[in-house]
């Protein structure tokens, strides 16, 4: 009687600490798991800071401001403008 006592004694003991072996495991994937979410919330940010950087670097007055400042370029004279039809539109094909 005394070995079956020892024997579930030792069955508590090891389940107990499997419960808190999982336990622990369970807290620190959830540390972990917060940890991502928390950087894909500074990921996600940065990202809409990005797009609205890339949205201003390419507004058209800044690059014709720059065409014109920097590279000296300028609009072409309306009269020196020819437009070229496509050839399906030219054999009156809509494309």
């Amino acid at each position: 009687m005394v070995k079956l006592n020892l024997l579930l004694m030792v069955i508590a003991v090891l389940c107990a600490m499997g419960v808190v072996t999982s336990q622990h495991k369970a807290r620190k994937m959830f540390i972990d798991l917060q940890q991502e979410e928390s950087l894909a919330k500074q990921m996600e940010v940065e990202w809409g800071q990005l797009q609205l950087e890339q949205s201003t670097w390419a507004m058209h007055a800044r690059i014709e401001k720059i065409a014109s400042s920097y590279l000296h370029m300028k609009m072409p004279d309306p009269a020196k403008t020819q437009v070229i039809p496509l050839q399906a539109q030219a054999r009156g094909v809509n494309p």
